[in-house]
């Protein structure tokens, strides 16, 4: 069996002279194989496709893909979104009294699946010209459990709850104070989750004036305040420093003792600590996913990193995702490219403090800390976006700067921005082989800007503070929204770009693995959250890391198998020896 694909998203029907049928065999032979449709995107009938793949290379956008398939797994088709469009197969089984993760790149169909099991999306088994129904889903799953859940789904007897992926867009459809969307949810319960998740402070405030972390949990607020009987988390982490992770991962665990809970996440520690069981998802970026059996999320992960399933034997992708055991690296003696003294930023209810630091050339420094500290506003005045009111930022440089929230202004494609942006850089060999090809960025060049995932929109965001020529690249939270895979392609991306131009970084990030790949050094933020901060470094990674993770009261050991780095359940033997040591990660 195989499959064919028109990703619309890429298609440039107006922009080419469809290779996709001038090339095609059976069309030469007079067998209308490919079709143009009323809207000008061209449409493959599958049951004359010979997949022979001409179209697929022919193609000068990739907007076409023929996959085969084994023919055994049409059976389990359960969603596809019209002819030509991407293909679910599968579902992850409901289990009472565990998390179940779901794992796996954006596009393979993690979304789709929570909104099938919410009810939200009504599978239609493959059959896209007739109105999909309940009745239809429970005879396909009949004899299994499915079949039980989706019966109560259709009456009424099982309530879902599901938080959102994109917490940022929560502003364009409420306004008001925080506490009225909670009380619009359950009134009786807001003090009380509000207490849980530490955010009484944001109760009285507007919705659109909210963090990226505060939107998050008042997202995740929200989602538990609903009397559900099956929870769905979508990158509950997203913006929240690691203690708010690591809080909310146990309030979730807690919640699953009783309930229903799946939850998507990309950061793997996070995974590891909170998922008892995961699905991994595999297969093509817009064109197919399928939900592996459940393992133990240890055997997941290792199994995710290697691309590999054994017990299906398939192998999903050519390369490993590797983790090396690396000593941290010594400090270089290179040239200071930027250096400030003791640096004091006062606001009305906060204040930051900075202890004398510097940043030297061809180095990368990660930046790590607790929510509402001043990282942020540190890279601000490094940019030079803020004046501080004590000190200053000497030997002044050129900085390019990705801030932490991206809202997409432009109006236009993805290409007009980047010629608009970064006309010199569009014809370099150098960006366009190591910033644009790995960061995905010719597959969204025809998108708008306004119609972008946050993926998508963090890719670009990337890509475009790479591309302008400074001496100092700012970047705050270039992990989110991004996938396992995305975030360490990203990470080598910026590597690269610094090792091969000379250039310094300076990276603000939550997530460790990301960190530790990326950094040569670390600055540490710690102190009152919105009320006081103090920024520390650059630190040599083994003192930044273990005064970092001290503060947040963690430790990390070594997978024996794949070498990653795991959270250690807080209070066991391992977790006190290491504390005992002193060691908090390279242990």
């Amino acid at each position: 069996m195989h499959i064919a694909v028109v990703i619309q998203d890429r298609c440039q029907f107006k922009k080419c002279n469809y290779e996709c049928r001038t090339y095609c065999p059976p069309v030469r032979m007079g067998i209308d194989v490919v079709v143009i449709t009323e809207k000008g995107y061209p449409r493959i009938v599958e049951e004359l496709c010979e997949g022979c793949g001409i179209c697929v290379h022919k193609c000068p956008f990739e907007a076409v893909k023929i996959i085969g398939l084994p023919e055994e797994l049409q059976e389990d088709l359960v969603h596809q979104y019209g002819e030509n469009g991407f293909r679910l197969y599968r579902l992850p089984t409901v289990q009472s009294g565990k998390v179940i993760g779901l794992l796996g790149p954006n596009g393979v169909g993690k979304t789709t699946a929570l909104k099938i099991l919410s009810g939200e999306v009504i599978p239609n088994l493959g059959d896209f010209n007739t109105a999909p129904s309940w009745d239809r889903v429970i005879e396909h799953f009949s004899g299994t459990v499915m079949a039980d859940y989706f019966l109560k789904l259709r009456d009424g007897d099982i309530r879902t709850a599901l938080k959102p992926q994109y917490v940022d867009k929560i502003p364009r459809v409420f306004s008001g104070r925080v506490k009225d969307l909670l009380a619009n949810v359950d009134a009786s319960r807001v003090d009380e989750v509000a207490s849980m998740l530490d955010i009484e402070k944001s109760l009285n405030r507007d919705v659109d004036k909210l963090s990226g972390g505060e939107l998050q949990s008042v997202a995740i607020a929200a989602t538990l305040l609903k009397d559900a009987d099956v929870y769905f988390f979508d990158e509950p982490s997203s913006y929240l420093d690691i203690s708010q992770r690591l809080k909310i991962a146990s309030i979730i665990k807690n919640l699953a003792e009783k309930k229903i809970v799946f939850v998507v996440e990309h950061d793997l520690a996070i995974l590891d600590f909170l998922a008892d069981a995961t699905h991994i998802l595999y297969g093509s970026e817009g064109a197919y996913g399928i939900v592996s059996q459940v393992r133990a999320t240890r055997n997941a992960i290792n199994s995710y990193l290697q691309g590999y399933l054994r017990e299906e034997n398939i192998r999903f992708r050519e390369w490993k995702i590797e983790f090396v055991e690396h000593p941290p690296k010594k400090r270089m003696d290179l040239p200071i490219l930027v250096s400030w003294p003791y640096i004091k930023k006062r606001y009305e209810d906060f204040i930051l403090e900075v202890q004398p630091g510097e940043i030297k050339i061809g180095e990368v420094i990660g930046v790590v800390g607790p929510n509402a500290t001043g990282k942020t506003t540190f890279v601000k005045i490094l940019a030079g976006v803020l004046k501080p009111d004590e000190g200053s930022i000497e030997n002044e440089v050129k900085v390019s700067y990705k801030p932490q929230y991206i809202k997409p202004q432009f109006e236009g494609t993805v290409e007009e921005l980047l010629y608009v942006t970064l006309k010199d850089k569009m014809s370099n060999g150098f960006f366009k082989a190591e910033v644009m090809h790995p960061l995905n960025i010719r597959h969204i060049m025809s998108k708008e800007v306004q119609d972008l995932s946050g993926g998508e929109m963090q890719q670009l965001a990337i890509a475009l503070c790479l591309g302008r020529d400074a001496d100092l690249y700012l970047l705050d939270e270039p992990s989110a929204y991004l996938d396992s895979n995305q975030r360490m392609i990203a990470a080598k991306v910026i590597r690269r770009v610094m090792e091969n131009t000379g250039k310094s970084a300076l990276v603000v990030d939550h997530d460790v693995y990301f960190i530790d790949i990326i950094a040569d050094n670390i600055m540490v933020f710690e102190g009152e959250p919105a009320v006081h901060g103090v920024g520390k470094g650059p630190y040599n990674m083994r003192n930044g890391m273990n005064e970092f993770l001290q503060g947040v009261g963690i430790t990390f050991r070594r997978d024996k198998e794949s070498r990653r780095p795991r959270i250690n359940t807080p209070g066991s033997y391992t977790d006190r020896e290491q504390k005992a040591r002193g060691e908090y990660y390279y242990a």
